[in-house]
């Protein structure tokens, strides 16, 4: 592991946090992270999300990122990410995603799992993430980026919080064992046109390899996934932009449908 220089982390830092407050998008940020690289990402990303930690949020799951290869080409890396989910982001089945809210918004579909019990063990097995899992449904990600025009790298995106914008849960709740993730369809529409479709073998081969893969994770760097987590698994599709006024309507075979819209600005 490369020395982390925390003032580079520090300052980039700086930039993101300004990027929220003003609501105006930056120019990459790799540039003061490339020596580093992905480790002095993930310390921008710790620095950003501890100062809203310190403001009063409340982180309620995780968001894993770039698992879909379709994704994966469209932004150019070739490894998954992950960011922070906090309760602000939260957005239930219909609600519409405040204006202003997310810089560049675009959306994409994924499968979210509910958890109801910690995952401690950095050598957690399969059996042990099924059983940790509460209950699935559908959702939507509404991603964002601070950075212009989504000229990003791994290291601007992991820095930005794995460009989490909101997220919007279904409330139908499936059990896990009701359902094989691996094999369910995924459609997409904006205004009834469909705009993107998947399986969910296109995250990772499967929702359950790619929310492992983050367990394992957290739980190596010692902040494990907690009882009550959300995990957002990842998108089986490609990612759209998010309109103002179009209503998206994604459907997931055999765990239902969630939508949601972009608010008009005033």
């Amino acid at each position: 592991m490369e020395t982390i220089d925390s003032n580079a982390v520090e300052a980039v830092a700086g930039r993101l946090l300004s990027a929220y407050e003003s609501f105006e998008p930056i120019a990459p940020v790799r540039a003061g992270l490339e020596a580093s690289g992905i480790d002095a990402a993930y310390g921008v990303q710790r620095a950003t999300t501890d100062a809203w930690v310190s403001m009063g949020r409340r982180i309620v799951g995780r968001k894993i990122g770039l698992t879909s290869t379709v994704v994966q080409q469209q932004l150019g890396v070739d490894q998954p990410d992950f960011g922070a989910l906090f309760a602000h982001m939260s957005l239930t089945d219909g609600e519409a995603v405040p204006a202003g809210a997310v810089l560049q918004p675009r959306v994409e579909a994924e499968v979210a799992l509910v958890l109801d019990r910690d995952i401690d063990h950095p050598d957690v097995t399969i059996s042990e993430l099924i059983r940790a899992v509460d209950f699935v449904v559908p959702a939507i990600e509404v991603v964002g980026s601070r950075i212009a025009g989504w000229d990003i790298t791994i290291l601007d995106t992991i820095a930005d919080n794995a460009s989490s914008g909101m997220f919007v849960l279904g409330t139908r709740p499936v059990a896990p064992g009701d359902i094989d993730l691996r094999e369910i369809e995924m459609s997409m529409s904006v205004d009834g046109q469909v705009v993107s479709t998947g399986t969910g073998a296109a995250c990772l081969g499967h929702p359950y390899l790619a929310a492992l893969w983050l367990a394992r994770r957290l739980a190596t760097e010692g902040d494990p996934l907690r009882a009550g987590d959300v995990v957002m698994t990842g998108a089986l599709g490609p990612m759209q932009p998010l309109v103002a006024g179009r209503e998206v309507v994604a459907t997931l075979s055999g765990l239902g449908t969630v939508r949601t819209s972009l608010e008009e600005s005033a």
